[in-house]
């Protein structure tokens, strides 16, 4: 999943070590934009993706790359939005393309442009009147359905192999 915002905030960071070696987690705040923003809060494992937030300068509009996942522990959830990556974002200029989502060319139709996605001009609207009227059709009606013949009948001993004479199959 992606979203894009500000980066607002740097957090701290974790260090520690397990039995596969050393670890380290940190994270970060972004401030969407829109009529009614909101903050939101990442987390990030590895010295190489605490490198990338930290090469990021305060109050940048970012994309961020994310997975949520969600944990049980006493009867009570917690999810983590986890950053896989975050880069700059400059409004006017196409964001990259990642995989698995393709950005919005333009503003949704009836509505306010989205902010930070570039503007394309609308198609104009197709005119109708120019073009020549379908001849109106007539359908016959339905005939009705032929009785269907009654199979013929079989010895209840009868083998569902296909016969090996013939080489057919049964179905």
């Amino acid at each position: 999943m992606e979203i894009s915002g500000k980066l607002i905030k740097i957090l701290a960071e974790t260090r520690g070590e397990t039995q596969r070696g050393p670890w380290v987690r940190g994270g970060f705040v972004i401030e969407t934009d829109g009529d009614y923003p909101r903050q939101v809060a990442f987390t990030t494992f590895g010295e190489d993706r605490l490198a990338m937030v930290q090469s990021i300068a305060l109050n940048s509009p970012v994309i961020v790359t994310f997975t949520p996942e969600s944990r049980e522990y006493n009867e009570r959830w917690y999810t983590d939005l986890r950053c896989s990556r975050i880069q700059n974002y400059v409004p006017g200029q196409m964001p990259p393309q990642s995989a698995g989502y393709t950005w919005p060319a333009a503003a949704p139709q009836g509505g306010a442009p989205m902010q930070g996605y570039p503007q394309q001009p609308a198609a104009p609207a197709p005119n109708f009147a120019q073009q020549p009227a379908a001849p109106a059709q007539t359908y016959a009606p339905a005939q009705p359905a032929q009785p269907a013949a009654a199979p013929a009948a079989q010895p209840a001993f009868a083998s569902t192999m296909p016969n090996s004479e013939d080489g057919d199959l049964p179905f």
